[in-house]
């Protein structure tokens, strides 16, 4: 495996296409001469620019991204698709530079994006995966089963995009249509068979997955998050819905445990196959879990016509085993014979795969287990600490902090989960961002302290003394989760990316505490 920092993967040999063919094809108000000027790529960022790039430029918080636009030819750009502000802007500060004009260019990004990379040329079976919790380990545990079956396989998700063995870190859930575009151009070049698409609701509704039909959406659940975009949880399930229609997939996989998963299924747009592991719930397939231990999960997956697949994941929890389940029912719907998904998984011992900063663990074999997690919402703390809860001999430890300028309404409940399920609860910083960090470390422990009023509470705000005060109350058979900062490899604060890696800080420690060679 190789891994850089963030950088778009594009296509190494791009093909181009004629702007005039391109301002055509979508009929755009053109200003400027574009002669025979040819397009190779897209970017929506003026850092990004490279030689033969069509710049978008679209309205920003605080300043019109045409403003670049001079930037953006200094670094290759041949011409700029904006709206009409956007080209008034490029006529005074980029004059003569082309303009391809739209009322919206942000939401004509993804399909001029497909045009330019044809996308939809040879495509590879695209995968979605959306819902709250549980996306970037189902398009993990896809792309691991899919190389355990012997295709090329890439994904794109919260953590890393990757091709094959290749992997850049992410910056967005879900990248911008730009992005994606040429990470799947890129793809295609290396014979990519098959890709998992991490989608967030705010892709959904920000354009940033516009241009694809994917053949296969596969729904996890829908929980308190992102109430700082969607004003209700109808609203945010609305969103999520707008992946289940004609335009946006072809078929889908919907977990229905929930009253949300149930209501997806029945307002789908599209064929949809049904998975539960809830007793007295109809759906096409069934989950069953067995032995779930700190190491590796067993499960049951039957389906139609007596498919019975008995595995394991090699991850901590019975939701791990419910990710891999909406997997397999993934890549079956997708046209591939369970059978062989069995028989490929009975060789191998279970599913192979590693989903960093998942309920990770980074402990050794002496002294407390130890996993860093990136959950950071009220039903991943629920369920990530009933994991562990279930096989800790000693005291459950966690660690945790919220994010800042953002959704502040599940931080009370964030609390009173941490509270409740751990025997301790130590409480640091994480992401303030313009917020004062005292006053969000303050909403957790009112919240800690109203379930469970003389619960052991500890407020360290530096992550990385909040770590060491954790394993200081550990001994051997105990257990700390450290929850939310997952694979990150930054804190930030005040607008400032400060490198923190939890999991490189936490088996530092585990190290200076003897627990780990």
């Amino acid at each position: 495996m190789t891994g850089t920092p963030h950088a778009a993967l594009r296509p190494r040999h791009p093909i181009p296409r004629s702007l005039r063919g391109l301002a055509d094809a979508f009929a755009f108000d053109v200003r400027g001469e574009l002669g025979d000027l040819e397009v190779s790529g897209v970017s929506l960022s003026s850092k990004a620019v490279e030689p033969g790039d069509l710049y978008v430029g679209v309205p920003g918080r605080n300043v019109h991204g045409a403003r670049f636009a001079a930037d953006a030819r200094e670094a290759g750009a041949v011409a700029v698709l904006t709206d009409d502000d956007g080209a008034r802007i490029v006529a005074q500060t980029a004059p003569g530079l082309p303009v391809l004009v739209v009322h919206d260019a942000r939401a004509a990004l993804g399909e001029v994006a497909a045009w330019i990379h044809r996308t939809s040329e040879h495509p590879a079976t695209l995968f979605a995966v959306t819902g709250t919790n549980g996306k970037t380990s189902v398009v993990y545990l896809l792309y691991g089963i899919l190389r355990q079956l012997g295709v090329i396989a890439g994904l794109t998700s919260t953590a890393e995009r990757r091709i094959g063995d290749e992997a850049v870190t992410s910056s967005l859930t879900t990248p911008e249509a730009s992005e994606l575009h040429a990470l799947l151009a890129r793809m295609r070049e290396v014979d990519v068979a098959a890709v998992g698409v991490e989608v967030s609701a705010q892709a959904l509704t920000r354009h940033r997955v516009d241009g694809i039909v994917f053949d296969i959406a596969g729904f996890t659940n829908l929980t308190h998050d992102h109430l700082d975009d969607y004003e209700s949880m109808e609203e945010y399930y609305l969103a999520k819905r707008r992946l289940f229609q004609p335009d946006r997939v072809r078929r889908a996989v919907v977990t229905v445990d929930s009253e949300w998963g149930r209501r997806l299924a029945a307002e789908s747009g599209v064929p949809v196959t049904t998975l539960t592991s809830v007793e007295g719930v109809e759906a096409d397939w069934r989950l069953s879990v067995g032995e779930a231990t700190a190491t590796h999960t067993d499960f049951v997956l039957e389906g139609p016509d007596g498919v019975s697949i008995a595995s394991s994941v090699p991850l901590l929890g019975w939701y791990m085993a419910a990710n891999a389940a909406l997997a397999i029912v993934m890549l079956v719907e997708s046209g591939v014979d369970a059978r062989r998904i069995r028989d490929a998984l009975e060789r191998d011992g279970g599913v192979r795969a590693y989903i960093p900063g998942r309920a990770e663990r980074v402990s050794g074999e002496r002294g407390p287990v130890v996993y860093v997690d990136y959950g950071h919402s009220p039903d991943a703390f629920l369920q990530t600490l009933g994991a562990i809860r279930s096989f800790v001999a000693g005291r459950l430890i966690m660690l945790f902090g919220a994010d800042g300028d953002r959704d502040t309404t599940k931080r009370a409940e964030m609390g009173a989960i941490a509270a409740r399920g751990a025997d301790v609860v130590v409480i640091t910083d994480f992401h303030p961002r313009s917020e004062d960090p005292a006053a969000i470390r303050a909403a957790l422990i009112s919240g800690a302290r109203a379930a469970v009023p003389d619960a052991e509470i500890h407020e360290v705000p530096d992550p990385r003394a909040a770590f060491r005060a954790a394993l200081a109350l550990a001994q051997d058979g105990d257990a700390i989760l450290y929850a939310g900062p997952g694979h990150e490899d930054y804190h930030e604060v005040n607008g400032v990316k400060i490198p923190y890696s939890a999991r490189d800080d936490a088996r530092l420690a585990l190290r200076e505490a003897g627990w780990l060679e």
